[in-house]
């Protein structure tokens, strides 16, 4: 008989006192938002060609309606709501909304690219001839130099959720903390969440990773192809046991940045060591060049052209003010809200995402931020690479074993303890809600821990060996049933009316920014950077007095 599953009594302890007031109303309910990536691609599954859709409104301005790195990449962005339901019927609608304005294309609905015909088949996105929509353009051609645009074509989903005032008040009052400021109170407990989500992230990458499998054209013709991958047909590439190549060495990864050692232990050494990377030059691209016979290459040679360059599961972010850097926006008002990168778009919804899924990550983060979580050596942190890496190679075999607390464990063991433990959390987010989403979220993914063929990962597996083998078949085939699903879907009136409205507006804002420009791209750069280059004198924050 294995030993039954203990639940911290520290863990349980907050819980409970916790549940009164927010059976009271008084802790208010997480908040979140939604960003999702999907490439356009043409009734062959190549990468659309076309710019992006004037009916859509301009990708510069459009609060909702985008593109990440590349023309063809969508960038769909919601508001920030209370409910999950709520975010993802707005995501919906502006996946019917696009899908109106769509000319015999469709939306893929995988992490891993469709069929590409090499690096320039990537269409790098234009944001018209300001001086800010040039940054981001250079700072897309910098990317390209770097890393190559068929990286960047991986499309993936970014959640954001953050916790009310009033729940950062509930606690801060239990802990009596009520002396520390309150920026200073939400952003220690904030990265102490960040460092208990880096050591167990392996789990999301288990549970929802989808990306077992490439299709060929993602390798450049001339690279050999990785011992990892075997050959599933003429066209497809997978790794037996992989849960989510798009988080592998394949995907998004520099060897560059990983000399930054980033383990989150502070507020001041997050904002420090990337205000050093986007200052320090670095050989190799100081080679490249940065303005050749006055082509733009790249931003800058540094490190990192600026703080977004920095790839991470997880980020700890602020919305800034206007002329304010991301780093500046923390250092001045603390950490707002975080937001999870690590999750690869599930295939077999029309959504990339589902309900099930936002409730479980909202109780996994709760859990984070409730639990110990003490700082990260440097040595943990390679551990903790470690064990995210196996994950993502073979996070299915069942001989692998991860780190934890100096001893090896097994997926299903390690998972079933974090199962029982997020119970207790989900008791507390499931006490303002009617019935019980939470609790029912992990009783529903609880199964694919035991029988690693539940996972989304296994199931694209299992559907491409029933249907002939080819990743870009399977995925164009499911991007076309969707795209009917989703022109059928009814559309909020209201919104349909400002999503339509927002088709102009957007363009004349980009016109309104154009015209504005007084000052040359050379003198705009410099006075960016010049002003990044500011820093706000960071006070230690308490928890950082003792360490």
């Amino acid at each position: 008989m294995p030993e039954p599953l203990t639940v911290p009594s520290a863990l349980t302890a907050q819980v409970e006192r916790l549940i009164p007031s927010a059976r009271l109303g008084r802790l208010g309910r997480l908040r979140r938002g939604l960003e999702k990536e999907g490439l356009r691609v043409d009734a062959n599954g190549h990468i659309a060609q076309t710019p992006h859709p004037h009916a859509l409104g301009s990708k510069l301005t459009h609060p909702h309606i985008t593109t990440d790195y590349s023309e063809s990449l969508l960038e769909y962005i919601t508001p920030v709501y209370s409910q999950p339901s709520e975010a993802l019927s707005f995501l919906s609608d502006l996946h019917t909304f696009t899908y109106h304005h769509l000319q015999d294309e469709w939306i893929w609905p995988g992490s891993m690219p469709s069929r590409l015909s090499g690096n320039d088949s990537v269409p790098i996105a234009d944001y018209g001839c300001s001086n800010v929509g040039t940054m981001k353009h250079v700072y897309r051609k910098g990317l390209d130099i770097r890393y190559g645009r068929i990286m960047q074509a991986i499309a993936g989903v970014h959640y954001n959720v953050s916790l009310p005032d009033d729940m950062w008040h509930a606690l801060r009052e239990m802990e009596k903390a009520t002396n520390i400021p309150f920026n200073d109170y939400r952003s220690t407990r904030y990265f102490g969440m960040i460092r208990h989500f880096r050591r167990h992230s392996w789990l999301l990458l288990y549970l929802f990773g989808a990306s077992p499998a490439i299709d060929r054209s993602f390798l450049p013709d001339d690279k050999k192809v990785p011992e990892k991958l075997q050959s599933l047909s003429d066209d497809t590439y997978f790794a037996p046991y992989a849960t989510t190549l798009r988080m592998s060495d394949l995907g998004y990864q520099n060897k560059v940045q990983s000399q930054l050692k980033i383990c989150f232990n502070s507020l001041s050494n997050y904002v420090n060591t990337l205000r050093h990377a986007i200052s320090s030059p670095w050989p190799d691209y100081e080679k490249m060049g940065v303005n050749v016979d006055g082509e733009w290459r790249q931003l800058n040679a540094n490190i990192l052209q600026i703080e977004n360059e920095y790839y991470s599961d997880i980020r700890p972010k602020r919305v800034a003010k206007h002329n304010e850097t991301p780093s500046q926006a923390l250092e001045a008002r603390g950490v707002e809200y975080i937001e999870v990168r690590c999750l690869d778009l599930n295939p077999f919804d029309p959504l990339g995402v589902t309900e099930t899924q936002m409730r479980f990550v909202d109780t996994f983060l709760m859990w984070c931020l409730l639990s110990d979580s003490p700082w990260i050596s440097d040595e943990e942190c390679d551990r903790l690479d470690d064990n995210r890496r196996w994950v993502v190679e073979r996070g299915r075999d069942p001989e692998l074993k991860l780190f934890n607390h100096g001893e090896t464990t097994s997926v299903r063991e390690w998972g079933e303890q974090i199962f029982a433990e997020m119970g207790e959390v989900a008791r507390l987010l499931d006490a303002v809600e009617e019935g019980s989403p939470h609790a029912d979220a992990l009783a529903e993914l609880a199964p694919r821990l035991a029988d690693p063929s539940l996972t989304p990962s296994a199931q694209v597996l299992e559907r491409l060996k029933a249907n002939g083998g080819s990743l870009s078949d399977l995925m164009l085939s499911l991007a076309q049933e969707q795209a009917e699903q989703l022109k059928a879907e009814p559309m909020q009136r209201s919104r349909e009316a400002l999503l339509a409205q927002l088709i102009e507006t957007s363009h004349q804002q980009q016109r309104d920014i154009e015209a504005a420009d007084k000052e040359t791209f050379e003198a705009f750069l410099e006075a960016y950077f010049a002003k990044a280059r500011e820093s706000r004198a960071l006070s230690a924050l308490p928890s950082e007095a003792h360490q």
